[in-house]
C-alpha cells in the first residue's frame, strides 16, 4: 500500500520527462519514497542499485565512452556509494551521447559534493519530503473520496493503479528497464490552502470568501490526516501498518539512519555520543537553538555539537529557523530555532507516544510550511521572531510581495492576547504587510481584527481549498 501513495506525490509534478535533456537527482531522507517516485515516474528507465557491491564493480568496469551504450537512460540509485559514476556520467552528457539520467540518494553532504566537483550546471535537484498533510488527505480523497481511514491506512488503490514490480534480476550487474511498471502518470494534487500564502494576495482575499467552518463529512477526512501525521509522521512505509507496526518501524530506522547515513556522513568509530545528543535535539524541537547547553547536556565540545547539528540538517531530519533579519529594533534575538521534520521521529526520539504538545503542534506547522514551499519550488522565506523584551512571532513569512505572519497555538480555542505579536509587528511593518493568521487546532475560519488577522484551523491550512 505504500508504493501506492508515490502517484499522488506532489513532486512527481515537477520532475522532468524523458524528452528533456536533463540530469535529475532526487533526494531527501532515507524511506521517503525516493526510490518508489522515481520508478513510478520513469518506468522504461533502467533502474540500478549501487547498494549492490556487483552493480559498483560493473559500472566501473564501462569506459567512460561507452556509458551510454552500455547502461544509457537510467535510475541510479543510492549514487553517492560509487563516486566514479559521477564522471562517467558527466563525460557522456557531456558529449551528447546520454540526455537523461536520474540520480538518487539520501545523503546530502556526500551527493552535492560530487555534483559541486562534476556535474555543477548540467542537473536539476529535487529533495523528497516525508509525507505532507495535503499528500495524505489528497491520497484518500484521489483514492476513495473518503480520505484517511479510521485506522489511519488508505483505502485500497482504484482498478489501474499497481505496485511497482519488483527489482529484476541483476544481469552482468545491471538491472533491465521496469517496464511492468503501469503507474509512470502522475495523479494531479490540488495544492493546500497554505499555496495561496505564495501569491501577491493579502489575507483578506485568501480567506475572506470560504465557509467558516467545514460541514463534517468535508472537515473529518481533513482532521483525520492531520491526526495521524500528528502521531506518526509522514514516512510513506507506515500507511499500510498497524500501530505496533509502526512503532517497531521508527525503531529500526533509528538505527538504520545511524548505522547508514550518519555513520557515511560522520565516520564515527561509537555512534552513542551522536544516538545521545539526537535524542537531546529532539527534545528541543521548536526552541532557541543553544549550541552551550546541547553540548553540556550530551557530554561533547561545543564544536562537536555544531558538527552533530549539521550532520542532523544535511541528512533532512531537522530544520533551522533563522531569526527575521529586519533591522526593526536592536533587541531582536538572533538566535536560530531548530525544528525536526517528522513528527513520528520526533515522538519516537523523545519517548512520547501520545501527547499533542505545543512544540510538537508547532514542528508539525512549521513542517509543513517548509516541506510544501521546497517540494513546489516556491519562492520566499521563513523566519521567525523574538525579542528580549518577549514580543514574539512564530513564523514570518517574507516574499517579493510583502510579508505574512503567523503565531501557533495547539488549542482549540483562541485568546485575544493570541494576536497581540502580529498586531505590533503589523504596525511595524506597514505597507509590507499582507496580514497575519493565529494557526490552531479549532474549527473555524474567521477574521479576529484588523489589520487583516484571521484564526485558521491547521487541517484547513495543509489541506486543499
Amino acid at each position: 500500500m505504500s508504493d501506492n501513495i508515490q502517484v499522488i506525490r506532489a513532486l512527481g509534478q515537477r520532475l522532468p520527462v524523458p524528452e528533456r535533456r536533463r540530469l535529475v537527482l532526487l533526494t531527501g531522507a532515507r524511506q521517503t519514497g525516493k526510490t518508489t517516485l522515481a520508478r513510478h515516474r520513469y518506468p522504461d528507465l533502467r533502474y540500478i542499485n549501487l547498494d549492490a557491491p556487483e552493480n559498483r564493480e560493473a559500472l566501473r568496469g564501462i569506459a567512460s565512452p561507452f556509458w551510454a551504450r552500455d547502461v544509457g537512460p537510467a535510475v541510479l540509485d543510492e549514487a553517492q556509494k560509487e563516486p566514479v559514476i559521477f564522471e562517467k556520467v558527466k563525460f557522456a552528457y557531456d558529449d551528447g551521447s546520454l540526455s537523461f539520467s536520474v540520480l538518487l540518494g539520501s545523503s546530502q553532504i556526500l551527493l552535492l559534493k560530487k555534483i559541486r566537483e562534476t556535474l555543477a550546471g548540467r542537473i536539476a535537484i529535487f529533495e523528497l519530503w516525508p509525507l505532507m498533510m495535503s499528500e495524505i488527505f489528497n491520497g484518500g480523497c484521489a483514492v476513495s473520496g473518503v480520505g484517511v481511514m479510521g485506522d489511519g491506512t488508505l483505502p485500497r488503490p482504484p482498478v489501474g493503479v499497481s505496485r511497482p514490480a519488483s527489482p529484476p534480476l541483476v544481469s552482468a550487474g545491471v538491472s533491465q528497464p521496469a517496464s511492468s511498471i503501469s503507474t509512470a502518470t502522475v495523479m494531479p494534487l490540488t495544492p493546500p490552502l497554505v499555496d495561496a500564502l505564495f501569491s501577491a494576495a493579502g489575507c483578506d482575499e485568501i480567506f475572506g470568501n470560504l465557509p467558516e467552518v467545514l460541514l463534517a463529512d468535508d472537515d473529518a477526512p481533513r482532521r483525520r490526516a492531520q491526526d495521524d501525521l500528528l502521531q506518526w509522521g509522514g514516512m510513506p512505509a507506515l500507511i499500510s501498518l498497524t500501530p505496533e507496526e509502526r512503532r517497531q518501524w521508527l525503531r529500526d530506522y533509528e538505527y538504520t539512519y545511524l548505522e547508514r547515513d550518519v555513520a557515511d556522513l560522520a565516520r564515527l568509530d561509537d555512534l552513542m555520543p551522536f544516538r545521545k545528543f539526537q535524542r537531546l535535539a529532539a527534545l528541543r524541537s521548536g526552541r532557541l537553538l543553544n549550541y552551550a547547553e546541547l553540548a553540556r547536556d550530551a557530554a561533547v565540545s561545543v564544536d562537536t555539537a555544531r558538527r552533530y547539528l549539521e550532520y542532523l540538517r544535511l541528512s533532512y531530519q531537522t530544520f533551522l529557523l533563522p531569526p527575521y533579519h529586519a533591522n526593526l529594533t536592536s533587541t531582536v534575538v538572533k538566535t536560530p530555532k531548530t525544528y525536526w521534520l517528522d513528527i513520528g521521529l520526533l515522538r519516537h526520539l523523545t519517548g512520547i507516544p501520545e501527547a499533542v504538545t505545543g512544540e510538537f503542534y508547532e514542528s508539525m506547522v512549521v513542517g509543513e510550511w517548509v516541506k510544501w514551499m521546497k517540494t513546489m519550488g516556491r519562492e520566499g522565506e521563513l523566519y521567525f521572531y523574538r525579542t528580549r523584551s518577549g514580543l514574539e512571532v512564530d513564523v514570518l513569512f517574507e516574499s517579493v510581495a510583502g510579508v505574512v505572519g503567523a503565531e501557533i497555538k495547539a488549542r482549540r480555542t483562541l485568546a485575544a492576547r493570541d494576536a497581540t505579536g502580529l498586531k505590533e509587528i503589523a504596525a511595524a511593518l506597514g505597507k509590507r504587510w499582507r496580514g497575519g493568521m493565529v494557526i490552531y487546532a479549532g474549527n473555524e475560519l474567521k477574521r479576529i481584527g484588523a489589520p487583516q488577522l484571521w484564526a485558521v484551523p491547521s487541517h484547513r491550512l495543509f489541506t486543499r481549498v
